[in-house]
């Protein structure tokens, strides 16, 4: 595939979509609502990258996966990317293998280069007073380039668009989906290290980028947090430190030991939110894993809230259980699913990023 030339493209086609629908998804009444409010679905696209995911762990991923579907498909849909019938027959096996049913769940033929749904998947919207439903695609350049291969998912969100058949909003910028963090109440949470980067939207400053938020998510405020985790390639996603748990509530991801490179780092985010007015529970970090080559950007702050279950990624560490306790505290009406996630975090992500909510209407 000639990247380059297509990129090029989707940017044409991503501005006329803009000119001929000049109305926003604000100015519409749409807005995205809270991870906690009721889904329709939960999307997924299941491993197979041999680069993000070697043969060596393919198969735990593959159950981790099978935890996920097992939990959320009680109370929710979960739509599966597949490439073809083959694919789709052997993750009907897997999940049958692990006890799933595949009865509330459904397969989507689309081809993906890899998992990272949370990304490059279109954003749904909600207009709760008419009762219509939207999507938002922003452009997926693979974390400001770094993975050309990757970006080819870009196309991979036009198709999910195609096959949802919902009206559809072209901001014609750059943005990942783990970047922002919404309260579904007029709030959104974001990282200077990720929307501020110049690999992401260079010819943008903050106003304008602001603006871009405000209007395609339908928010008033924006809390500027500063850097994220280390090991996080990213350039510091605010799904891997800090997450709404209420309109006013977050949690904030929290090193206690001071030598430790996220000690300072997420010890001012943790201040930003006190001096914004939230009420914020400390999520300590679990303590650091690293391979040979990098270190991994573990942290518990990556987990999913869905109709009935939250899914917490736990590391087999002294602070596991601290972590079920305050998602607990926060989610007293869902069942706290801990899953074992060294294995998936080696692809330099979680389970947020595994995933995208399909809100209900």
């Amino acid at each position: 595939m000639d990247f380059n030339g297509a990129h090029s493209r989707l940017q044409t086609e991503d501005r006329r979509l803009k000119t001929e629908n000049p109305a926003t998804p604000k100015e519409l009444g749409f807005r995205m609502p809270a991870e906690w409010a009721v889904h329709e679905a939960t999307w997924l696209s299941w491993p197979k990258d041999p680069d993000t995911f070697p043969p060596s762990i393919i198969d735990s991923v593959e159950g981790i996966y099978c935890q996920m579907v097992g939990a959320l498909q009680e109370k929710e849909k979960v739509n599966i990317l597949v490439d073809d019938v083959g694919w789709e027959e052997r993750v009907r096996r897997k999940l049958g293998g692990h006890g799933v049913s595949c009865d509330n769940v459904s397969f989507f033929r689309i081809d993906s280069v890899d998992v990272w749904m949370r990304d490059y998947c279109p954003i749904f919207v909600v207009n709760e007073k008419e009762k219509k439903k939207a999507v938002v695609k922003w452009t997926f350049n693979a974390w400001g380039g770094k993975y050309d291969d990757l970006a080819k998912d870009n196309f991979t969100g036009d198709e999910i668009v195609k096959a949802i058949g919902l009206q559809a909003f072209s901001p014609g910028i750059v943005l990942e989906g783990g970047s922002v963090e919404v309260n579904g109440d007029g709030v959104l949470l974001t990282s200077e290290q990720c929307l501020l980067n110049q690999n992401r939207n260079p010819q943008l400053n903050r106003t304008e980028i602001e603006n871009y938020l405000r209007d395609f998510f339908g928010v008033e405020r924006i809390v500027w947090l500063k850097e994220g985790v280390a090991g996080d390639d990213t350039d510091g996603h605010v799904d891997d430190f800090a997450r709404f748990v209420g309109k006013n509530k977050v949690v904030c991801a929290f090193e206690e030991n001071e030598a430790d490179a996220n000690y300072s780092v997420l010890k001012e985010n943790f201040d930003i939110f006190k001096r914004e007015g939230f009420d914020v529970l400390k999520l300590s970090m679990p303590k650091e894993i690293s391979i040979p080559e990098r270190r991994l950007p573990v942290s518990y702050a990556n987990f999913y809230v869905g109709n009935n279950a939250v899914l917490l990624p736990v590391f087999n560490d002294a602070n596991d259980e601290r972590a079920v306790e305050v998602l607990r505290e926060c989610f007293p009406s869902r069942k706290i699913v801990p899953i074992v996630c060294r294995d998936l975090v080696y692809g330099y992500g979680g389970i947020h990023c595994v995933t995208q909510q399909e809100p209900k209407v």
